[in-house]
């Protein structure tokens, strides 16, 4: 009767063990917020900006202190500003530890089909051929959407060219080709129109100084499918982790499963990446950070890298708008900065995940 009561007691403690984790990565969100609200040009103090946060809520009348000007600042500008950065760097983290399961490469990222490629090419072609267009800042994030869901189209037939069997393989060598293809483009119409650059150059680096709610809306309702249904594959990308033949024998159809989880992963990122501009090392930064400290697990991962790249992109933001004030750093170079010497490690370290 003791051992059945020990038994069931660590069958229980087993179960309740991640929820620690999530705790800690809804901990951290929620820190990153208030840290974004509170944190910038227009310091708000974080007393102040969690009553006026508090105070927003239906039936709560509490005052915060804050002026109009003040109150405008954290409503209309940094709100929707720090909302964005959690929608994509949650999704940004999130394609890449999807990548990486699918695929089984630790190096994966989420522009490893030409996402990335392909939205540059048609943000460059809207900055270029729509600019002086009463509409061409919302052509911008269209256009790039168009151009990384096209990009990955095009791997994919590519890759599929190649025959069933190598999908894996040949999808990454495809997308290397697609995305040299349309760099290629980028860089022919940026030469034939250089008095863009800087506007270019700007997307391209990333930034979330222009996300307003209307930009929220837009992005976060793919956003939140393609989230809810990675997450729904999370435990289908364990049993991918041991390889084609052997899941296929535990009855997962791969065919199927990898191309519901890419092409989730790829709506999600193209969105993300239409309203932000191209940010690196997000989605390599965050999983592998989760896989070194809680294991190789995806049902641990996936869900984690939503929390902690979130947070962690609103942070990467806080510095960019603060350490060259007024002035602001593209979030960008932020992340490269974070990321180049941490890709270094993983780098070293990718033997074991392999």
């Amino acid at each position: 009767m003791i051992a059945g009561h020990a038994s069931l007691a660590a069958r229980r403690a087993v179960r309740a063990t991640p929820l620690l984790p999530y705790a800690c990565g809804l901990l951290f969100l929620l820190g990153s917020v208030l840290v974004g609200l509170a944190v910038g040009p227009v310091h708000m103090g974080l007393g102040a900006t969690v009553e006026s946060a508090v105070g927003q809520l239906p039936f709560v009348h509490l005052h915060s202190g804050l002026s109009s000007s003040d109150d405008a600042i954290l409503w209309q500008l940094r709100a929707p500003r720090v909302v964005m950065g959690m929608l994509v760097g949650g999704m940004l983290a999130l394609a890449g530890a999807s990548y990486q399961g699918v695929f089984r490469n630790p190096l994966a990222d989420p522009y490893l089909l030409g996402i990335a490629a392909g939205a540059g090419l048609g943000a460059t072609i809207a900055i270029v051929y729509a600019q002086g267009a009463v509409s061409s800042y919302d052509l911008i994030p269209l256009i790039a959407f168009a151009g990384g869901a096209l990009a990955v189209a095009t791997t994919y037939v590519l890759g599929r060219s190649a025959g069933a069997g190598r999908t894996a393989t040949t999808m990454i060598l495809a997308g290397v080709t697609v995305m040299s293809f349309m760099t290629a483009a980028q860089t022919f119409v940026q030469q034939q129109h250089s008095d863009s650059l800087q506007e270019v150059y700007s997307w391209i680096l990333g930034r979330l100084d222009v996300a307003g709610w209307h930009q929220v809306a837009l992005v976060a309702p793919y956003v939140a499918v393609s989230a809810v249904a990675i997450c729904l594959h999370r435990r289908v990308l364990d049993v991918l982790s041991v390889g084609d033949e052997e899941a296929s024998s535990l009855g997962i159809d791969v065919r199927r499963a990898r191309l519901t989880v890419v092409v989730f992963a790829t709506i999600g990122t193209a969105a993300a990446v239409a309203v932000s501009g191209l940010i690196g090392f997000v989605g390599i930064i965050v999983p592998h950070a989760i896989r070194l400290t809680l294991g190789t697990s995806y049902r641990l991962i996936i869900p984690l890298s939503l929390l902690f790249g979130g947070g962690f992109l609103v942070l990467a933001d806080v510095v960019a708008r603060t350490i060259m004030s007024p002035a602001e750093l593209p979030i960008g170079v932020v992340t490269a900065f974070c990321g180049a010497p941490f890709f270094a490690v993983v780098l070293r370290t990718s033997k074991s995940f392999t």
